[in-house]
């Protein structure tokens, strides 16, 4: 897909089926946020590079975005290379990417204000899902109601053949 726009800085177009992604990439990427992040790009364009290591040839940092590109049949992503002094720093940055970002806190007054100020808005776009802005922006009624129609009776099922999959971390039960 040819039509998505570049809208970051980057030292190379590449084939995304040319990069090779880490295989010590201990971040796990389910399908469901690949087809968020798809619709992202496809939204608002390629906006980070995917960043990919002089040292290794490995991808550091883009996983899931590289994953996306390829679900959107792009044939060419943003790429950085990037000068790594040692395998123990590519790993950090590799790992930091993602798990710094868990450390953040979030006001949720201050979403809920820029939210009331759209009139209409996708909210995969905000990576959140329509129950939890709701709880944000205090429809808490909404809320409760989608809740309860989303109830799942585990009676229901046989604890042999049972098997979920956590959205947020991909953890299996």
């Amino acid at each position: 897909m040819s039509d998505i726009k570049i809208m970051c800085s980057y030292g190379k177009l590449v084939d995304p089926y040319e990069l090779i992604e880490n295989p010590k990439n201990p971040n796990r990427h389910p399908e469901k946020q690949i087809e968020i992040l798809a619709k992202l790009i496809k939204s608002q364009g390629f906006r980070r590079p995917i960043v990919v290591s002089n040292r290794s040839g490995f991808v550091t940092v883009g996983h899931g975005r590289l994953l996306a590109a390829k679900y959107l049949e792009m044939e060419t992503v943003p790429v950085d290379y990037q000068d790594y002094e040692s395998e123990a720093k590519e790993w950090a940055d590799m790992v930091a990417d993602n798990k710094v970002a868990e450390f953040a806190e979030f006001d949720n007054s201050v979403l809920s204000d820029m939210l009331q100020d759209l009139d209409d808005f996708d909210e995969e776009l905000f990576g959140m899902a329509q129950d939890d802005i709701d709880k944000i922006m205090g429809r808490v009624e909404r809320a409760v109601q989608q809740n309860n129609t989303q109830e799942i009776n585990i009676g229901k099922f046989d604890d042999e053949k049972f098997e979920h999959t956590c959205p947020r971390c991909g953890f299996k039960f």
